[in-house]
């Protein structure tokens, strides 16, 4: 029998490096799918494993398998910790990103570390994680998942806007929901910064007293990422070839980078959130707290935007991977053929048990 109602924990590690978001809720459905958020924060990662983690896409496969292991186990104690700390009883299952190691979805490889099926008896509890292989196998890009969250969860918004490493977006056109990367945000604004000592430029600050560099901007503006058509999705390893050596050959000052690159992805937003007049736009992500970037996002629009609840703000994406891993216990399509171009829509995920 099929219950109405999962409590859950999701968790979520992005390319930004910030830390693993980890969060308790209850889903239920009468009707329409319902949330409540019980607990959330976000364990930072330290240094160590912040070097490690930006250079994932270097190591070659048995050298990934190696912190693929240990990865798991310290994730599996990251969740334990955050499990005992808050009291958490009740729960039907650990839903779980991992963290990206390699998405080469045109390749059809993608990778995310943290999902070894030992996990479930590190943590000795029902785990439904590695959302991204069957995708890819089935010819989709393997991201972005959010979407089936936005459109379930989160109906009353036109558009859902989530500012993270990279920004990706999600919409109904004409009946089918459809969802893509737009640019890359913190993973290029958090490269630069740290040039001055900095792990981010906290509300923009130093990116406002830049100047924009027109020619940079002109040349960001004109990648080929930005003329295809969806479904599309971008990685580091795009970011690699394409934004870093362009950005280092103009040999700007680093508040003129932030700047420029603020304006780049204002105008790569607002083109997207443009394409539809009055609607309402939920914008999420570590970067809706970067005030110069939602201020030039606001000038650049002609839609309302609108900033939620903390909770929403940093932890939406865990709080959907937690939904995603509940339809993939009730094998319901948690992942959209309008959204990756994979050849149908499917339940996709891995799921394991502890042994008893």
């Amino acid at each position: 029998m099929v219950k109405s109602k999962y409590n859950v924990i999701g968790i979520m590690s992005g390319t930004s490096l910030d830390g693993i978001d980890l969060i308790y809720a209850t889903f239920y459905f009468s009707k329409t799918w319902h949330f409540e958020i019980f607990c959330a924060e976000t364990m930072a990662y330290n240094n160590a494993w912040k070097h490690v983690l930006k250079d994932l896409i270097s190591f070659d496969s048995e050298e990934l398998l190696q912190v693929d292991t240990k990865y798991t186990i310290y994730l599996s104690e990251v969740i334990n910790n955050f499990i005992y700390k808050n009291g958490i009883k009740r729960i039907d299952a650990v839903c779980s990103h991992g963290h990206t190691a390699w998405h080469q979805p045109d390749k059809g490889l993608t990778y995310q570390i943290g999902n070894l099926p030992q996990i479930a008896d590190l943590l000795n509890e029902t785990v439904v994680c590695d959302f991204r292989v069957q995708d890819v196998e089935l010819g989709g890009q393997g991201a972005p998942l959010v979407p089936i969250g936005d459109k379930l969860l989160f109906s009353e918004y036109d558009f859902c806007l989530n500012l993270g490493g990279f920004a990706n977006i999600s919409s109904d056109f004409d009946g089918a929901r459809i969802a893509y990367d737009i640019c890359p945000v913190n993973i290029v604004l958090n490269k630069y910064v740290k040039r001055l000592g900095f792990d981010y430029d906290d509300k923009g600050h130093i990116a406002s007293t830049g100047t924009v560099h027109e020619g940079l901007l002109d040349k960001l503006n004109d990648l080929d990422f930005y003329k295809a058509a969806y479904p599309k999705s971008l990685g580091l390893e795009w970011v690699d070839k394409n934004i870093f050596p362009l950005v280092d050959s103009f040999q700007l000052e680093v508040k003129d980078i932030l700047k420029t690159f603020v304006e780049h992805v204002a105008i790569q937003i607002s083109s997207e959130i443009n394409k539809k007049n009055n609607v309402s736009v939920l914008v999420t992500g570590g970067g809706v707290y970067n005030d110069y970037v939602t201020n030039r996002l606001i000038h650049h629009s002609n839609n309302h935007i609108t900033i939620p609840s903390k909770s929403i703000i940093e932890f939406k994406e865990a709080l959907i991977f937690g939904f995603l891993g509940v339809l993939k216990l009730r094998n319901e399509v948690n992942c959209l053929q309008s959204v990756t171009g994979a050849k149908q829509n499917h339940s996709s995920g891995k799921m394991y048990h502890p042994k008893k």
